[in-house]
């Protein structure tokens, strides 16, 4: 206790004290002792008595209040002489003098015993608290020691509070305290799933945006459920409560999938809602699409690739605002959701709340590169997001690619393709970009990331780079390639599809090799295109 913690109330007299031998030569003082519980004693002291003579008198009365312990403070000041005599700090008859005894400071023997039986000893100021143990525990126990915010104390039986003191808990006297650690039981998971053991390490980027979604959710703010859309999709949330960080798309949670909270019926032969796509896959083609969207310099160092797909990871979480018609008793790795998270990107709105016109070209070039490459079969204006970049110059955002890379060609979808951008050629620089794309390192990523890519899958990307780089080296604008991968109508096949039914017919055997059947694509493709180029 400091000084400035001494009170100064005054003592009445009537203590049934003796003053028969008092004398002109000794002064009474008034003892008050300041400590848990607080006394009051008189005592008798020689108006030549020192501070050193005042304190060895008190330790003579009361042998625990050694020298070394006392502290003698008279109207807030600390009689700290010990050659002074107290008269020269102002101590007269019937004056208050508060005793604070200093606290003993021998280190207590803190014996910490695991849920799992492991034991760890620790040696801690008695005057330290269970919040200050925590700490300790955290800061230097074995590797793997949870957080603070995730342990319980235990102290026979009874869960302490941080502010327990440690001293006060061994009332037998017991130097060392046996303390349970004991894991909470958390209200959330969040946690990056890794495919491939072999990829050990995350792009800065997507660590930064988990981290962030982990602090909201640490600081108690909930995944809020978006009601836009046909599946689960969970926007989360900042420590602040005040932004959002990134989006949750549990795969359980998709369209037609089991536990859908739109309540879609059930697939009966696991396709999704877009042809060529299946239920439970649509996390994996979001994080495909932004793989794949490679920057202009090819290093995936950069936060943002050539068409802006936000960054994705594949990420298992666990929340109790998830979707869970079956409800979930406590944070397992069973009861936890598998899915994509993507980081969320501030914004204007959606393409569907103004009209293309002021869509700079480059920004719709850059679009309709991707949306071709990956054959997208939903690009409709609900999934461009516009938005500004340092410059205040407006950019669109890609977003929802759960339907890209489909197993056909059948649902292919391009809202920009009736834009006016979309009829003007590419740029030198977008056709250099096209150029450097390459299909078979793009499988051989997807693969090293832990997809292990369907073969339909595969030759779709293979076709649709194919006709990408073929068209531009033939000068073709977004609009006139775009056109030949979406149908007119419902019934009638697109030029992609016509032209690899084509190359199926001109194989002379129907189990030829791949390679054999992507020849027989490009031919019948130099076909068509020779046809729409005269």
């Amino acid at each position: 206790m400091s000084v400035a913690d001494v009170a100064l109330t005054p003592i009445q007299r009537g203590l049934g004290f003796s003053f028969a031998h008092y004398s002109v030569k000794s002064i009474l003082v008034f003892l008050r002792v300041v400590s848990d519980s607080t006394t009051t004693m008189p005592m008798l002291i020689l108006d030549s008595d020192s501070i050193a003579d005042l304190k060895l008198k008190i330790q003579t009365v009361c042998n625990e209040f050694r020298v070394t312990r006392q502290r003698l403070v008279f109207c807030g000041r600390e009689l700290a002489r010990n050659a002074s005599r107290a008269r020269d700090y102002g101590v007269t008859d019937n004056s208050v003098v508060h005793l604070v005894l200093k606290k003993l400071c021998d280190p207590l023997l803190v014996t910490v015993v695991t849920a799992c039986g492991k034991v760890f000893d620790f040696h801690v100021d008695r005057r330290r608290d269970v919040g200050y143990l925590k700490k300790r525990i955290s800061k230097e126990g074995s590797k793997g020691f949870l957080d603070v915010d995730e342990q319980e104390i235990f102290f026979r039986g009874e869960r302490l509070d941080d502010n327990r003191v440690l001293g006060g808990i061994c009332g037998d006297g017991n130097s060392v305290i046996h303390l349970l650690l004991k894991k909470t039981v958390k209200d959330f998971l969040l946690e990056p799933l890794l495919l491939n053991p072999v990829v050990r390490l995350l792009p800065q980027v997507i660590e930064d945006m988990i981290g962030r979604t982990v602090d909201g959710l640490k600081k108690g703010n909930p995944p809020v459920r978006s009601a836009e859309g046909t599946g689960g999709t969970y926007l989360m949330q900042d420590s602040s409560g005040l932004k959002y960080v990134s989006v949750f798309k549990p795969m359980d949670e998709e369209p037609m999938a089991v536990n859908n909270p739109q309540q879609l019926p059930l697939s009966s032969d696991g396709q999704g809602l877009k042809r060529g796509t299946r239920v439970g896959e649509g996390a994996i083609r979001e994080v495909a699409a932004y793989l794949l969207d490679h920057p202009k310099s090819g290093s995936k160092s950069q936060v943002m690739g050539f068409a802006g797909v936000p960054p994705t990871a594949m990420v298992r979480s666990f929340h109790k605002v998830y979707n869970n018609p079956k409800g979930v008793d406590s944070c397992c790795t069973k009861d936890a959701k598998v899915g994509s998270l993507q980081m969320f990107m501030k914004n204007n709105g959606s393409c569907e709340d103004i009209g293309p016109g002021a869509f700079p070209v480059e920004q719709v070039h850059k679009l309709s590169v991707f949306d071709i490459r990956m054959a997208n079969a939903d690009r409709h204006a609900g999934n461009i997001l516009t938005g500004k970049d340092d410059d205040g110059r407006t950019v669109l955002i890609p977003i929802d690619h759960g339907y890209c890379l489909p197993e056909n060609f059948e649902d292919c979808t391009f809202e920009w393709l009736y834009w006016p951008q979309a009829k003007v050629p590419f740029s030198e620089d977008t056709i250099d970009y096209i150029d450097s794309l390459d299909a078979e390192k793009d499988i051989a990523l997807l693969q090293l990331n832990g997809w292990d890519v369907p073969e339909a899958v595969a030759r779709t990307l293979r076709i649709s780079t194919m006709l990408l780089k073929k068209g531009v080296g033939r000068n073709l604008t977004p609009y006139q390639i775009g056109s030949m991968m979406c149908r007119e109508t419902v019934s009638k096949d697109s030029a992609i599809e016509e032209i690899v039914r084509e190359a199926h017919k001109n194989l002379v055997l129907p189990a030829s090799s791949d390679a054999t059947f992507l020849e027989a694509v490009s031919m019948a493709m130099e076909r068509r295109l020779d046809e729409l180029t005269k």
